[in-house]
């Protein structure tokens, strides 16, 4: 409990810090919300004064950050200047989206690379390995827009999978299993997308801790009672190296999240990536903070998942 209750304080300075940073970054940056509307001939100064007061632009910045925590533990969490709306109601939508994509993508990644890693390790230097080995060095060197837009060209051509978006037009007409059936193919693009990124560094990690435990003196002495390689592997191998690989699953899953505002954003998928983009060009500051917060908070929720998991599967460092 002691340590888990020294991550949870870490996690929250670093959530402070990303919020301090944020609000420090997008003051820097040149140009505001309501630059554009000075532009435009049907409004008048007098307007633009107005809204900038009501909304608080010409407030110091360490007042407008206290204002804008307050408003987080108010569940506004700021107010958006495009929307004209609680950032709150624009982000949670977007963010059970990327939720939803990220999570499947992780789930997918890891079912692929752990028993893809560890048949590799079992089979060093064969055929099967080096070929494995080839396939994730050629992914490794492809960006991951190339790969994204190699997959929507797929489908424009070949029709099996719609493109853009998370439903169809017709969802509300369509049954339970129909609608999950849509929601599933219209994941394909960006879902696949994410598992071929990640999923060479993911089996490249297990094949290199399952080789090394492979090596040491109590699987050699299994081997010599005669137990069965299934048995070895699974039984006692691969408990022996899941202690990085948990340590890995946090990490994973912030490149996932940081790679899936990207993916996003291209195929139309409606998370936190599009929203990010267009209050990026917009200058919508509290819907950036709220978004780059909201993935903070994900990345930090995936680094005390695996801390959890390390105590519950690894005596040592309940011991230590």
């Amino acid at each position: 409990m002691r340590f888990l209750a020294r991550r949870l304080l870490h996690a929250g300075f670093l959530l402070a810090a990303v919020s301090v940073l944020c609000f420090l970054f997008t003051d820097l940056a040149p140009g505001s919300f309501f630059d554009g509307m000075k532009l435009n001939p049907q409004i008048s100064p007098e307007t633009v004064a107005a809204l900038k007061a009501q909304y608080g632009v010409g407030k110091p910045l360490p007042l407008r950050y206290v204002l804008w925590v307050k408003s987080v533990f108010t569940g506004e969490w700021g107010f958006s200047f495009a929307y004209d709306s609680p950032v709150r109601e624009l982000l949670l939508p977007r963010a059970r989206n990327t939720l939803l994509l990220t999570g499947t993508a992780t789930a997918l990644a890891w079912l692929i690379a752990v028993p893809l890693g560890v048949w590799m390790a079992y089979r060093p230097g064969r055929w099967d390995d080096r070929l494995g080995m080839g396939a994730t060095s050629l992914l490794l060197s492809v960006p991951e827009l190339a790969l994204v837009l190699a997959l929507l060209c797929f489908a424009v051509r070949t029709h099996a999978f719609p493109v853009g978006g998370m439903t169809s037009a017709n969802d509300e007409q369509l049954g339970l299993l129909a609608r999950c059936q849509d929601l599933l193919t219209h994941m394909a693009i960006p879902a696949i997308t994410l598992v071929l990124a990640n999923l060479p560094l993911l089996v490249r990690h297990v094949r290199s801790s399952m080789i090394e435990v492979l090596d040491a003196p109590f699987i050699h002495a299994a081997r010599g009672h005669g137990m069965a390689p299934a048995r070895v592997l699974i039984g006692y191998a691969l408990p022996a190296a899941a202690n990085p690989l948990i340590s890995l699953f946090g990490f994973s899953l912030g490149g996932l999240l940081g790679g899936s505002l990207l993916v996003e954003a291209v195929t139309g998928w409606p998370g936190l990536g599009p929203l990010l983009l267009e209050a990026t060009m917009s200058r919508d500051l509290y819907i950036v903070v709220g978004a780059v917060m909201v993935s903070t908070f994900f990345m930090v929720g995936g680094n005390l998942i695996a801390d959890a998991l390390l105590i519950a599967f690894d005596p040592r460092v309940r011991t230590d």
